[in-house]
């Protein structure tokens, strides 16, 4: 935990514990092939519009890589394969009621495989967490800025085939929905902010911003503007509360209006566009047509909690919609409906343990605190913004879970003394 030592004046701003991977030397050539893989499956994340992805493709080569590099499951991710078992069993037993469909198949088979994602992502980001952490980051970021560079592109049609990043007026980037495309530019953006706050500005971090931010808000996905400001929010608190000194806290808060003020002249400058503003007034209103109403999502969420007495062990994969004619768009309602009680209830005791594990690890000085920090921070948004999407499906929810669940494995491990480096593992075996 914070210790008075940490916040005594003297403390350098923002000084986290020590790397004791550092004493294990230069990565070996098994770590760097898992690097360069980690590196990849990153890179290519952000290229969404065709199924399967490459990026799927890619998570088999990872696990692979993981084999290789000697990556081993720690006893602090059980609890989490516990709840993905239970969820997916649930969704197996529901599928019973939609053999007959092959995208109730596909559905149920792709739920097992990102569940197993996020435990691939969090074995990991459990050991050797810094170079590992860098190589992700590194990957997201990029990938995140050239989505973010197509959706603007698409959004003011600049350039051959520039439509196809578009969707009825708003970006989307290489994704098929614009709002799955928003809420995967957040982690990569708070990441960098987070690292300009807490160490120093750089060039290259005000062109991502620059680039990423206009990107973000083109997708006129409110669900994400509110996942964005809650997170931020979250990421902000945090940081005050760990940081080590009042004069980084001071930094904290000069940095969080500079920043809100080159927010706000950023979106003055947005709205003076005739199309932005027209389309920023439209999606504003809090309530929208398709909302209420006849087969609004308001009446298709009621149908669901209607079901869920009639549906016990669960609908199956797109049963509701069949019946219906839309999905709920609530990833809660969604978890009983298709995964039944335990199902359901299985996926909010996921979301719980991860925002409990993740709250009690960052609390604790580490090297990787501030990755911690933003991915808990970004965790807790998407979990609010479940509320009024399903999110049950994509990639990034789970990369998160397994950041979450892995870095706090990491700090468990530096509380009792062990060492980050598998190397270092490997050496004392």
């Amino acid at each position: 935990m914070i210790t008075a030592h940490d916040m005594a004046p003297g403390a350098t701003a923002f000084r986290r514990a020590p790397d004791i991977s550092a004493a294990a030397g230069s990565p070996s050539l098994r770590e760097r092939i898992l690097l360069v893989v980690l590196y990849v499956a990153m890179l290519i994340s952000s290229i969404a519009f065709i199924e399967p992805s490459p990026h799927d493709a890619m998570i088999g080569v990872l696990a692979v890589a993981c084999l290789i590099a000697g990556v081993r499951f720690d006893r602090v991710v059980a609890l989490l394969l516990l709840l993905l078992v239970f969820w997916n069993a649930a969704g197996l037993v529901a599928l019973m009621n939609a053999l007959g469909n092959d995208k109730s198949v596909q559905y149920a088979i792709t739920s097992v495989y990102l569940g197993g994602t996020a435990i691939v992502y969090a074995c990991v980001f459990a050991r050797d967490s810094m170079g590992r952490i860098a190589a992700m980051r590194a990957g997201y970021v990029a990938s995140a800025t050239l989505a973010a560079f197509l959706g603007i592109m698409g959004y003011f049609h600049i350039g051959p085939g520039s439509d196809r990043f578009e969707l009825y007026g708003r970006a989307m980037g290489p994704f098929k929905d614009p709002n799955v495309y928003a809420p995967y530019l957040i982690w990569p953006m708070l990441i960098v902010i987070c690292r300009s706050m807490t160490e120093r500005i750089k060039f290259i971090d005000l062109l991502i911003l620059g680039i990423m931010v206009p990107g973000f808000l083109l997708s006129f996905s409110r669900g994400a503007w509110a996942h964005l400001a809650a997170s931020g929010l979250i990421m902000m608190l945090l940081l005050m509360l760990t940081a080590p000194t009042p004069r980084a806290r001071m930094r904290l808060t000069l940095f969080m209006f500079a920043g809100i003020f080159l927010l706000a002249i950023g979106v003055v400058a947005l709205m003076s566009i005739d199309s932005v503003r027209e389309m920023f007034l439209q999606r504003a209103q809090a309530v929208q047509s398709y909302d209420v109403g006849q087969g609004g999502r308001f009446q298709l969420q009621e149908y669901a909690l209607s079901s869920l007495l009639d549906y016990p062990l669960g609908m199956g994969p797109h049963e509701f919609a069949r019946i219906y004619g839309l999905q709920q768009h609530n990833v809660y309602l969604q978890a009983f409906v298709v995964y039944g009680w335990i199902g359901g209830i299985s996926y909010i005791l996921l979301i719980v343990a991860t925002l409990v594990v993740g709250l009690r690890a960052v609390l604790v000085r580490a090297p990787w605190q501030n990755a911690l920090i933003v991915s808990l921070a970004t965790f807790a948004g998407l979990a609010g913004e479940g509320a009024i999407i399903d999110t049950d499906h994509w990639r990034h929810f789970f990369l998160l879970l397994g950041l979450v669940w892995g870095l706090a494995a990491a700090t468990i491990r530096q509380q009792k003394g062990l060492p980050n480096s598998a190397q270092a593992v490997v050496a004392r075996a």
